[in-house]
């Protein structure tokens, strides 16, 4: 229920107040001095304020100010005298949503209490969401506690609070967009906006648009001006994931961006100024792009200022159960269904896979496992039929033994494919027959 607090100290003005907003369905509390109020606030969840300019033990309007100060998301409604504007103006420059004149006023106060009271969500649920944001973008957020993935986490929050470029390297699926939001939540830039664009999702020309963006009549579709990502990142962050796939027209454009902090968009003559800060990935190896002049050799190192890899999931091997516990919760509450334990033999097969997807295909076995089970507990039986027969170590007859080499090599190979058995044949030069033959006589 919406809650309403009124102070003044005239009993009669406090009462039909109330009843008037009882009325309407809300919540009403009174007071009749600033002291007892703010104890009030402070042990209630207050949506609105009625607050009288003149307090036996405080000025009204002074006490809009401190209520705004602790309490923003509260609004206050100021009850002046009759033609006393000084204090209703007074009141808002402290903060007041508006003033209403004592009986002079009264078919203003339930709309003004609407108003007031949409207002007061609006800002508790985008207080909500930034604190969801908060939650999920942040060092805290970041499942692991082995070497690889702490001395990464330990150098992210080294360089956050810096406004230093920071390149994300690593193979697809190892966390990048994670540590790259954990950067801007822990960044002085927080409060501001943080873009992503994924650049391998794009063509040049609609690359060029989206992130420069351009006027109208710059190309046949331009119907009308349009901000680019640079732009929209204005004091805040750009996150540029996969920058190794934008096209080299492009790369030499937003070289200029980053020395100059000035840009044109497609159809303009006059220059953009921006200030962002930019954090980017790649899966690829840019310094070998570059040697190779598939990649600006000048941008590469504009961008290598600061690099941290993010390890892959094989290289992780201790943060499998842990991660597969958060995701095994999280698909849980997804589906609605009671919480599932993993049993020992079906860790065991999460670990002693080598997870060529990283902790993105991690996470789709487990959402797999957890669609296709009826019960209380996750066994092997729930996972792909690759993953459900791990290698064991003494069932490998010897390093030089024929039979030994060529399981482990079809066993990689079917790990490289995710489990594709007709692409494993292509890539082993055998019959899909010879194939599966070679499964079952390996237990694979």
């Amino acid at each position: 229920m919406n809650t309403v607090l009124v102070i003044d100290d005239e009993p009669k003005i406090r009462t039909l107040l109330s009843r008037l907003i009882q009325s309407e369905g809300f919540e009403v509390i009174e007071s009749a001095d600033a002291k007892s109020a703010l104890k009030k606030i402070a042990n209630h969840d207050i949506d609105v304020v009625f607050c009288d300019a003149k307090l036996p033990d405080a000025d009204g309007v002074e006490l809009t100010k401190k209520i705004k100060t602790d309490y923003p998301f509260t609004e206050v409604i100021v009850l002046t005298a009759f033609g006393n504007i000084s204090d209703g103006v007074r009141a808002t420059k402290n903060g007041a949503f508006d003033y209403i004149t004592k009986g002079d006023d009264n078919e203003r106060i339930i709309p003004l209490l609407y108003r007031a009271t949409d207002k007061a969500h609006l800002q508790k649920r985008i207080r909500d969401l930034e604190r969801h944001i908060g939650d999920k973008y942040s060092f805290h957020s970041i499942i692991g506690t082995s070497h690889a993935i702490s001395d990464a986490i330990t150098l992210a929050q080294k360089v956050a609070p810096n406004d230093t470029i920071v390149l994300l390297t690593g193979e697809t699926g190892t966390g990048k967009e994670v540590f790259a939001g954990a950067i801007h939540t822990a960044s002085k830039r927080v409060g501001k906006n943080y873009v992503a664009l994924n650049c391998s999702t794009f063509g040049k020309d609609m690359l060029e648009s989206e992130l420069f963006g351009h006027r109208q009549g710059a190309f046949t579709g331009a119907v009308k001006d349009k901000k680019g990502l640079l732009e929209e990142a204005n004091g805040g962050t750009l996150f540029l994931d996969e920058i190794g796939e934008i096209p080299l027209e492009l790369q030499a454009k937003l070289l200029r961006v980053i020395e100059t902090g000035e840009f044109f968009k497609l159809g303009d003559s006059k220059p953009t100024t921006v200030n962002f800060r930019l954090i980017a990935a790649t899966n690829r190896d840019l310094k070998k792009e570059s040697d190779d002049h598939r990649f600006r050799a000048d941008l590469y190192y504009r961008l290598n200022v600061f690099e941290i890899h993010l390890p892959p999931l094989r290289e992780r091997q201790k943060d499998i159960k842990p991660l597969s516990v958060y995701f095994v919760e999280y698909f849980c509450a997804k589906t609605n269904k009671p919480m599932m334990v993993m049993t020992k033999e079906y860790v065991h097969c999460l670990e002693s896979y080598k997870w060529a997807g990283n902790i993105r295909e991690l996470k789709n076995i487990v959402e797999r496992s957890v669609i296709l089970n009826d019960t209380n507990e996750l066994t092997p039986k729930y996972l792909p039929p690759d993953l459900q027969h791990p290698v064991q170590p003494d069932t490998i007859l010897s390093a030089f033994d024929l039979a030994s080499v060529e399981r482990l090599h079809i066993q990689k190979v079917l790990q490289y494919t995710n489990g594709n058995k007709t692409e494993a044949a292509r890539l082993l030069n055998i019959g899909l027959t010879t194939l599966y033959r070679k499964i079952e006589e390996f237990n694979l």
